[in-house]
């Protein structure tokens, strides 16, 4: 699938001009015509290369925390009946991002001069995800914009605390790994070559672990800058795998497979993709095209197979629950059957954005739960290794001084 900007033409001969994604350009131009469009002209965009390393404080990314902040400011702004221009100035006065600000700027100097709200936030697709430019065009067209901001603030917002909960409960046992691999090294470096001076000094037969053991210290001592080599190729190999279709496969496919941490992502994916759902069908978005916006928004390969699938559906007369359903192992048990209850009493909206807040609930008590599994784990896994270290030095060395 590729993704084309396009120009096309609607049927009082008004140009219209976005970006799509479709197999083909007889694909897009069949979509078009769904839409009361005329394809004019369709170019395949080239994705920009991303860095390898992309770390945010290099690459410039503007933090979730910010655009919350920021989408919170301009609702708060265009009720009060605060002009356009006169927003996005202060708006970029407070703003901490220099990428931000630059945009924010820019932003109201476009507003300035007669561009749309929606038209102007396209410039920075970088900053304003597809879902939240869709959004603010479909606010501007139905003049719902204020009830447009709120619900993204919204969005963000539960977005944010998603994955501050998340990434807070993976902490603790990130620490302590990487805890006990510099302690791991330091050892191998510093005690493991002197004890292995002094059992070569006693000349005794050692057991194959204390060989073992004492053998990694001596390489890590003396060729310790392969090591280092190897494990930067490593992780410059795995960032490159995940950035590819088939490695990213390979990483959804198992993270379904992997018992707790499946479930996990399920909620997590299900509470993301019905919050966009929820939002862009609450501003006026056509479900198919919700469904579109919403698999950019989702990282998962399968969740965006998903979505592509039942779009298809869709187009053919098919109600969302019933395209749904073929997909129903991705979703946490009920999820479709509450789409359906939401379709049948015309309240689809309403029961997504009931469904998404229980889900983001769900997600936090998985996650903490993810974690109090891991805990243990982790130790018992540290304690083998202490055990094993122990018996396999400590215990020979008692033997030697007790012969001697």
């Amino acid at each position: 699938m590729a993704n084309f900007s396009y120009t096309a033409k609607s049927l009082d001969g008004e140009i219209k001009t976005g970006n799509s994604d479709a197999e083909n350009i007889r694909e897009l131009a069949q979509s078009l015509k769904g839409e009361g469009l005329v394809l004019v002209k369709a170019n395949i965009k080239k994705e920009k290369k991303k860095s390898i390393f992309n770390f945010s404080f290099l690459s410039g990314k503007v933090s979730i925390s910010e655009k919350m902040l920021m989408t919170r400011n301009l609702w708060i702004m265009v009720s009060t009946g605060l002009s356009l221009v006169k927003g996005f100035s202060i708006l970029s006065a407070q703003s901490k991002s220099k990428k931000m600000k630059e945009a924010l700027l820019d932003i109201g100097q476009e507003v300035s001069k007669g561009k749309t709200l929606s038209d102007a936030f396209k410039k920075y697709p970088d900053v304003f995800s597809e879902l939240f430019q869709n959004m603010i065009k479909a606010g501007e067209e139905s003049g719902t914009l204020e009830d447009v901001l709120k619900v993204l603030s919204l969005q963000l917002e539960k977005e944010k605390e998603m994955n501050s909960k998340i990434k807070n409960a993976l902490i603790y046992p990130a620490i302590l790994i990487t805890t006990m691999l510099i302690v791991g090294v330091m050892l191998a470096i510093f005690v493991l070559p002197k004890m292995n001076t002094f059992f070569m000094s006693l000349h005794t037969k050692l057991p194959i672990t204390t060989i073992i053991i004492l053998g990694s210290g001596n390489f890590l001592l003396k060729y310790w800058y392969l090591f280092l080599i190897a494990l930067i190729i490593l992780i410059f190999v795995f960032l490159t795998l995940i950035r590819t279709k088939k490695g990213r496969f390979f990483i959804d496919t198992a993270l379904l497979k992997i018992p707790f941490v499946s479930s996990l992502v399920k909620k997590s994916n299900s509470a993301s993709l019905i919050r966009s759902l929820s939002s862009l069908l609450a501003s006026g978005v056509p479900l198919i095209k919700c469904l579109e916006i919403t698999s950019g928004t989702l990282s998962n390969f399968y969740f965006k197979q998903a979505l592509y699938g039942a779009s298809k559906k869709i187009e053919k007369g098919e109600k969302l629950f019933v395209s749904l359903k073929p997909y129903q192992n991705l979703f946490p048990y009920g999820a479709i059957e509450m789409i359906e209850i939401g379709e049948e009493t015309g309240k689809t909206s309403l029961i997504l954005k009931k469904l998404a807040e229980f889900y983001e609930e769900e997600v936090s008590n998985a996650a903490e739960n993810l974690s109090v599994i891991i805990e243990p784990v982790l130790i018992v896994f540290i304690g083998a290794t202490v055990g094993v270290f122990a018996v396999s030095i400590i215990g020979p060395l008692y033997s030697s001084l007790g012969s001697i």
